[in-house]
């Protein structure tokens, strides 16, 4: 067989671009390459499909399915499971800043065993790390018990030797291998990629593949199976059955010519394995991360060189720096993170979610564009009988009549739309009872024919012209049905169908296919010789009576979801596997300006620039398949947004992994699921809303940490750098930094439980080293200010101008320095009048009281020997009060100019 020469991963993604990049062309590859292959199996006879894969009719033998699956490997897909609890354990504790303070500890273990310090940070290193595994630990886990499969066996046609007869067996899915033939039925899951051999009535379900919402008619069998016109999409192959979907109607059996990760969904499977892409949190983390650890680099040597060079103490003035660099470094910021995101992990399951991954949390609130699928999630995942159609395109329950009628009396296995019509005539009260029909007889539905009929006796009750007058209904595709007709229902009237009339009502139906409906033609004829049976030949000088129009109607709150996502700043794109009509009508009803609707085909030919212009200003993508799923992530992330994705089939697995972060279902298949970040156990985008707020509110509760920390500590550091030039003694014993810095940090701790203001949570909030930087080097000097105030009164007030009374001198900085950090935190917490027009949550109003009463007690208490301290003077505790007040002032004053000239806050 002929076969295109494939673009390989080297071409796609040359060796100098990211990891990222390389994996997405694996994938684009790897589904060429299985696509092809498929659509050569899929052009050529039956018979050579079978002689492909060495089978027959007949099917394997055991000896050769054992053999086989031996070779090939058992029939399953590549997948991704969480690491051992061993391994999330240790990557719980691959922070860089937990790699600072580790190595802080370690030096200070080596200068001195016994120093506190080394328990201090190894506390803080500890409790972090745990936090962070537990909760993600206990969400896979949760995540895990989600997992079911639908069905473990199928029907396989096997003998038990060269010259026996073929039976069929219950084979465990995992155990079927190339060659076998399969026996499909209604319901079953389909094993592998399968080459139809013989069919009948076949309806699969392929949504999880495509997106598509309504089933796909298989082909029949023919007289001679000579395959069909060479397709690039196995998915539009009407002889191929692809592993993941599964069979709605109808039977058939088929020769397996792929298993495992030879599959098309194997393909896209094996590239959605190993390390995840960066996303926007890790990104961010890393940033500001490095930017206080280049602080640090920067100050803790200046400190260093300069005690030491002042006080001619080497070794004291290389704990002081060790010190400092503890001071300067935001050591909690891991666990407060941790602390953050299980917080709102926590919040999260109370409202039916289940967050995979904590950075996830994050990402949600930072989430600018949320790209989604159609259908049960901007839809309710089933059909329904929207309208019912006169001629003229006015709803006419006659036509709703005959429909039900139709519907109700087949003895064959009803279908989607036979149910929802069915479905719609009881809602609406108008069930036609048993009693004024009898079934005379039926013409079941074929694919060739695309219809079927069912023939009543009408009762004299009904109206009929005489006693058991028969009347065939027959209810199929448009084209069929209207090609019968020779006249047509007008008004109650039953006129001859003219060539305009044809025109007229093929324009109907044509202008309902057009928004997104599917639409089926319902037609009668009175039988003038009743009998008792009746042919494909009685189909003829039908009546048309008009049309029904079907779809999977928009979720009742999808408008309100979508309007409040787009009021917190999130535009929504939809991005589907089905076609434009339907999903432009759907979009439509449920209040998104759809604009020109971009087909999947068309961005395979644009680079990665004119995908980059053609993302941002489209809002539906319709007949996308999973690659291009994927790179219109990439696109719309490239552009600086921080994007979401929400689906639960096949075909979303690449773009959920390539998202900042993947969303999903509990209903969706497994690679779904594996792939996704967050699972919803409810498909409702209002869920969404809460969980884009409580990632808000994570992160502003972050920000609101680093900010607070960074820019006080770069503030006692400026301190420090004053008093080491000026002062002839330590401004603060190296143990005293310590104290300080971890009462400071467990009045942190409450952070998480923190509010947010209402003005926060209304756009996405991403992160922003520079300004964190700005904010440092803006508001950290001004406690210096105060502290060089505090300096001066405990040096001319209370005389502590020497080393003989360096005690009382650093006891006064310490209470300051400890109320100061504390009470700003609720001038940086808002960027409102704290305590006045923003409040802090009671757990931190608790913490910050007793981080005061501690300062406080500390110099006064049976530990001050021990630590440095002495008793502080009645007289200096107005003054403490005078200076925090000043301060206070002074930070909100700073804290408007900053505003106005800056645009943010936290």
């Amino acid at each position: 067989m002929t076969m295109l020469t494939p673009r390989t991963p080297a071409k796609l993604a040359p060796p100098g671009r990211s990891r990222r990049e390389r994996k997405a062309a694996e994938l684009e590859s790897r589904t060429r390459l299985v696509g092809e292959r498929l659509a050569g199996i899929s052009a050529a006879p039956g018979t050579r499909a079978l002689q492909s894969v060495d089978a027959s009719l007949g099917g394997l033998t055991r000896a050769e399915a054992a053999l086989r699956l031996e070779r090939h490997g058992p029939n399953v897909v590549a997948q991704e499971r969480a690491p051992r609890w061993y391994v999330q354990l240790a990557k719980a504790f691959r922070n860089p800043f937990i790699a600072v303070l580790v190595l802080l500890a370690a030096v200070m273990y080596w200068q001195d065993p016994a120093d506190p310090g080394v328990v201090i940070l190894s506390v803080m290193v500890g409790i972090s790390g745990l936090l962070r595994f537990w909760q993600e630990y206990r969400s896979g886990r949760a995540a895990d018990a989600l997992a079911q499969l639908v069905t473990t066996t199928c029907a396989v046609q096997r003998r038990a030797g060269s010259g026996c007869a073929p039976t069929t067996l219950e084979v465990p899915m995992d155990q079927v291998v190339p060659g076998d033939v399969v026996r499909l039925a209604a319901g079953d899951l389909i094993p592998a990629d399968l080459r139809l051999l013989t069919a009948k009535d076949l309806m699969i379900s392929q949504a999880a593949l495509s997106g598509e919402s309504l089933p796909v008619a298989k082909a029949d069998t023919r007289v001679q199976d000579l395959g069909q016109q060479v397709t690039t999409d196995p998915v539009e192959a009407d002889n191929l059955a692809l592993m993941g979907t599964s069979v709605t109607s109808g039977t058939a059996t088929g020769v397996v010519v792929a298993t495992g990760s030879d599959t098309w969904f194997g393909s896209m499977a094996g590239s959605l394995v190993g390390e995840r892409p960066q996303t926007n949190f890790d990104t961010g983390v890393r940033k500001v991360s490095f930017l206080l650890i280049r602080f640090m680099l920067v100050m803790v040597p200046v400190v260093f060189m300069i005690n030491g060079l002042t006080k001619g103490d080497w070794d004291e003035a290389f704990l002081f720096g060790i010190a400092v660099a503890v001071g300067l470094t935001p050591e909690m910021l891991p666990m407060v993170v941790s602390a953050n995101l299980a917080r709102g992990a926590v919040a999260l399951a109370k409202r039916k979610v289940v967050v995979k991954r904590l950075n996830a949390i994050q990402n949600l609130g930072a989430m600018d564009v949320l790209c989604t699928d159609k259908t049960g999630t901007l839809t309710e995942d089933r059909i329904v009988l929207d309208r019912y159609l006169d001629v003229h395109g006015n709803e006419d329950g006659e036509v709703l009549e005959y429909g039900y009628l139709n519907a109700h009396f087949q003895t064959g296995l009803r279908n989607l739309m036979d149910r929802a019509v069915i479905d719609r005539v009881d809602e609406a009260e108008e069930v036609v009872v048993d009693a004024r029909f009898s079934m005379v007889d039926e013409i079941p539905f074929d694919f060739a024919r695309r219809r079927m009929s069912v023939v009543l006796a009408r009762n004299t009750l009904m109206g009929g012209s005489g006693p058991g007058e028969h009347v065939m209904i027959t209810k199929g595709a448009v084209e069929e049905v209207l090609g019968l007709c020779t006249h047509m229902t007008d008004r109650g009237e039953r006129v001859e169908l003219t060539e305009q009339l044809r025109w007229h009502v093929t324009r109907i139906a044509e202008d309902n296919n057009r928004r997104g409906l599917r639409v089926l033609a319902v037609a009668t004829r009175t039988v003038d010789t009743p009998r008792d049976t009746y042919s494909v030949a009685d189909e003829d000088g039908l009546t048309l009576v008009g049309f029904l129009a079907f779809l999977d109607p928009p979720k009742a709150d999808a408008a309100r979801a979508l309007e409040a996502l787009g009021d917190k700043g999130i535009a929504v794109k939809v991005v589907t596997g089905d076609n434009e009509l339907v999903a432009a009508r759907v979009c439509a009803d449920v209040g998104i300006d759809v604009g020109t609707v971009v087909l999947g085909p068309g961005t395979d030919a644009l680079d990665d620039a004119e995908l980059r212009a053609l993302a941002a200003r489209t809002t539906v993508f319709a007949k996308v398949n999973p690659v291009q799923k994927a790179r219109i992530v990439r696109a719309l992330q490239a552009e600086g947004h921080t994007v979401g994705f929400l689906g639960d089939g096949i075909n979303d697995a690449a773009a959920l992994r390539d998202a900042d972060v993947g969303i999903s279902v509990d209903t969706a298949v497994d690679i779904a699921k594996e792939s996704a970040d967050i699972i919803l156990l409810e498909k409702d985008l209002t869920v969404l809303e809460q969980g884009v707020l409580q990632g808000r509110t994570t992160f502003g509760n972050t920000i609101k940490y680093i900010k607070m920390t960074a820019s006080s500590n770069f503030g006692n550091v400026f301190s420090v750098l004053v008093a080491s030039a000026f002062i002839p003694f330590q401004p603060m014993l190296a143990i005293m930094l310590l104290v300080q810095n971890l009462v400071y940090d467990i009045a942190q701790l409450a952070t998480p439980w923190d509010r947010m203001d209402e003005e926060y949570l209304r756009r996405p909030r991403n992160w922003d080293a520079k300004g964190i930087g700005r904010f440092m080097v803006t508001i950290g000097p001004i406690s210096s200010i105060f502290d060089i105030a505090m300096f001066l009164i405990m040096w001319h007030v209370f005389a502590a101008d020497s080393a003989a009374d360096q005690s009382l001198f650093q006891s006064g900085w310490f209470v300051e320095g400890l109320l100061s950090q504390t009470l700003i935190v609720h001038m940086i917490r808002t960027r409102k009048v704290p305590f006045v027009q923003s409040r802090a949550s009671w757990p931190v109003m608790v913490m910050t009281v007793l981080a005061v009463l501690t300062g406080l007690w500390l110099p006064f208490s049976p530990l001050a020997s021990s630590l440095g301290f002495v008793p502080l003077p009645a007289g200096y505790f107005p003054w403490l009060i005078g200076v925090l007040l000043a301060y206070c002032t002074l930070t909100q004053l700073v804290k408007t100019w900053y505003i106005r000239r800056f645009g943010t806050w936290l």
